[in-house]
C-alpha cells in the first residue's frame, strides 16, 4: 500500500492513504455525495465514512453539510489543493516509473572506438535510437578499444561499438553492423603509392609499420607475405596513425571506410591484394542485460542487417 506524507497538513506523524485524497477531491468537485460516490464506485454511506475518517485525521472539518447541501470549509479549500498536488505528483511519478520500466525514459551509456565512429554505425544507430525513444539519454564516450570489455562487464558501458577481432569476456554478446576490410595507407612519395592495382604483400616487407589499435590487419598482410613487421609505432587513434603516415614515418594497414571519409594531405590508400582481409565493425553488449532503455538499444541493434564493404566496389 502507497502512503503519501503532508507535513504541512496532517498532525504531527499522520499518515494517509492515496484512496482518502482520491474520496476527498471526488467529493470536493461534486459537493454532492451520492454523485461523488458514484464516481468512485462506492456506497455513499462508506464515501461519508472516509471523509469523518480524513477529517479525524487532520483534526479539522472540511465541508459544512446540510440535508440539501455540501460546501467546502476554509480548511478544505486548503487541503483540496494540496491534495490535488499531491495527487498530480503521484501520477507523474506513477508514469515515470512505468514508462521506465518500459524503456521508454532512462539513460544509455554507449562507448565506442575511433573507427566505428568514422565507419558511421555508431551515428546511424544512436540517431535511430533517438529518434524512436526520445525521452532516453544517450550518452556516448571514446575509449581505448581494449578497455572497453572490462567496462561493459562492470556495467560503467551499457554497450560498446567496436572493431573485430577480439577477444572478449564470455559475459558479453556480438553482434556485427559493418563489414569491412583493410586496405594500405603510404605517403604520397612512397614507391607503391603509385601503383595502378592491389598491392601484393610480398613487396611491403621492408617497410615500417604504423599500426591503429586494431593490430590484425597489420599481422595479416605480414604472414601472408612470411615476414615479421617492424612496427614502429601505435599512437592510437586512426587519425593520429594517418598523420604520421603523412609526416612519412611509415605506412599503416587500416580499414578501407576510413579513405573516403578523413582527408590528409600527403596519403594515398592502395587496396591489398589477394583473399580480402576483413574487418567489422560490431555491437559488444552484456548477454543479461536488464536495463530496460539498454534492452530496447539492444533489441534494436539485434534486428539490424549488416552492411557489407568489398574491395570490388574500391573507386579512386
Amino acid at each position: 500500500m502507497i502512503f503519501i506524507r503532508l507535513p504541512l497538513i496532517f498532525a504531527s506523524g499522520a499518515q494517509m492513504e492515496l484512496r482518502h485524497l482520491r474520496y476527498f477531491v471526488t467529493l470536493a468537485e461534486e459537493l454532492h455525495f451520492t454523485r461523488a460516490a458514484e464516481r468512485l464506485n462506492i456506497a455513499p454511506p462508506t464515501l461519508s465514512v472516509q471523509i469523518q475518517e480524513i477529517e479525524r485525521t487532520l483534526s479539522a472539518r472540511l465541508f459544512v453539510r446540510t440535508k440539501r447541501s455540501v460546501a467546502l470549509t476554509a480548511a478544505g479549500e486548503i487541503f483540496l489543493r494540496e491534495a490535488r498536488n499531491v495527487l498530480e505528483t503521484y501520477a507523474r511519478a506513477e508514469s515515470a516509473g512505468r514508462r521506465a520500466g518500459r524503456g521508454e525514459i532512462g539513460r544509455v551509456e554507449i562507448g565506442y572506438v575511433g573507427s566505428a565512429a568514422y565507419a558511421g554505425v555508431l551515428q546511424e544507430q544512436a540517431n535511430r535510437f533517438r529518434k524512436a525513444w526520445t525521452g532516453v539519454d544517450v550518452n556516448a564516450r571514446e575509449f581505448a578499444m581494449d578497455q572497453l570489455p572490462t567496462l561493459i562487464c562492470d556495467g560503467h558501458v551499457d554497450i560498446g561499438f567496436i572493431r573485430l577481432p577480439m577477444t572478449l569476456p564470455r559475459a558479453l554478446r556480438v553482434h556485427v553492423l559493418l563489414r569491412d576490410y583493410f586496405c594500405l595507407a603510404f605517403p604520397s612519395d612512397h614507391p607503391e603509392a603509385g601503383s595502378t592495382g592491389p598491392i601484393r604483400p610480398n613487396r611491403l616487407a621492408e617497410d615500417a609499420f604504423i599500426t591503429p589499435e586494431q593490430e590484425a590487419g597489420t599481422y595479416e598482410v605480414a604472414r601472408r607475405a612470411r615476414f615479421t613487421p617492424r612496427i614502429i609505432s601505435t599512437p592510437g587513434s586512426l587519425f593520429a596513425v594517418l598523420t604520421q603516415v603523412s609526416l612519412r614515418a611509415g605506412i599503416s594497414v587500416i580499414p578501407s571506410g576510413l579513405r573516403n571519409i578523413v582527408h590528409i594531405p600527403n596519403v594515398v590508400f592502395r587496396p591489398i591484394a589477394g583473399e580480402p582481409i576483413l574487418s567489422e565493425v560490431a555491437a559488444v553488449f552484456r548477454a543479461n542485460e536488464g536495463a530496460p532503455a539498454a534492452k530496447m538499444f539492444i533489441q534494436q541493434i539485434r534486428r539490424s542487417a549488416e552492411i557489407l564493404l568489398h574491395p570490388s566496389d574500391w573507386k579512386e
